[in-house]
């Protein structure tokens, strides 16, 4: 298999403006991530997709990997696609967060095992929730699993419900698992999945992988022993300079 690594990159967020180019520790956000995922063994290209200038002339004058995509793109999954489209022979594209800079590339091979399976259509990894704050966290997304380890459904509740249980003692009678946000996807399934219409379940809970699940694709998953720190504000930029380089 042919594998490449697409990281998508905007510097229009709403939370974060400019965010992949925010210093850490002396490398941008997105440099950072470009080189943990070169890293991956699995990975036979890794390329950033961005639509900002700033972004592409950054990556480039560090001899990176970069393409300009379009700005109307309303995920990276859409990014990822547009990519794909203007690319030739690799049969996998793994999407990777361009907000974890100290992202495992073991993470990443991990990823790619799922697709020795030849039925894998989609894959992404879970980690085991640890604590009750975990468990109750909105923006960690948890999912189910089927005895295949395939995702049954991701939702920001804390699923399933333990029925008679109170909530506290719920990790002791079961496993439960948080979501990680790095997607692989064979490269016809992501061109499929792009052209589909937005979701009612994908819109209620704002997760764009319910989309998938809604027209009966198949998410397999893999779980992680790690999770990873994300930037979505500059708080966060914050937390992760103390934890690195402050400690």
């Amino acid at each position: 298999m042919k594998i490449i690594g697409i990281i998508p990159a905007r510097y229009d967020s709403s939370r974060f403006p400019g965010k992949p180019l925010a210093d850490i520790g002396g490398t941008s956000m997105i440099r950072r991530v470009y080189n943990q995922a070169k890293h991956a063994s699995a990975l036979s290209e890794v390329i950033v997709a961005t639509d900002d200038q700033r972004i592409y002339d950054h990556i480039k004058s560090t001899a990176g990997n970069v393409v300009m995509t379009r700005k109307d793109h309303q995920s990276g999954t859409d990014r990822c696609a547009e990519v794909i489209a203007s690319l030739e022979g690799f049969d996998i594209a793994i999407n990777i967060q361009g907000d974890e800079p100290f992202i495992d590339p073991q993470q990443i091979n991990l990823l790619a095992s799922c697709f020795e399976n030849p039925t894998t259509q989609i894959a992404t990894l879970v980690h085991k929730v640890s604590s009750n704050e975990e468990l109750l966290n909105e923006n960690k997304p948890k999912v189910v699993l089927n005895k295949n380890g395939e995702a049954i459904y991701f939702s920001r509740q804390a699923i399933p419900f333990l029925r008679g249980v109170k909530i506290e003692d719920w990790l002791t009678k079961r496993p439960f698992y948080n979501h990680i946000g790095i997607y692989g996807y064979r490269t016809e399934v992501l061109k499929e999945i792009s052209a589909l219409p937005v979701s009612h379940l994908e819109q209620m809970e704002a997760l764009e992988q319910l989309r998938w699940l809604d027209n009966g694709y198949k998410i397999q998953t893999a779980v992680s022993a790690h999770t990873n720190d994300a930037i979505d504000t500059p708080e966060d930029l914050t937390y992760i300079m103390n934890k690195y380089f402050n400690s």
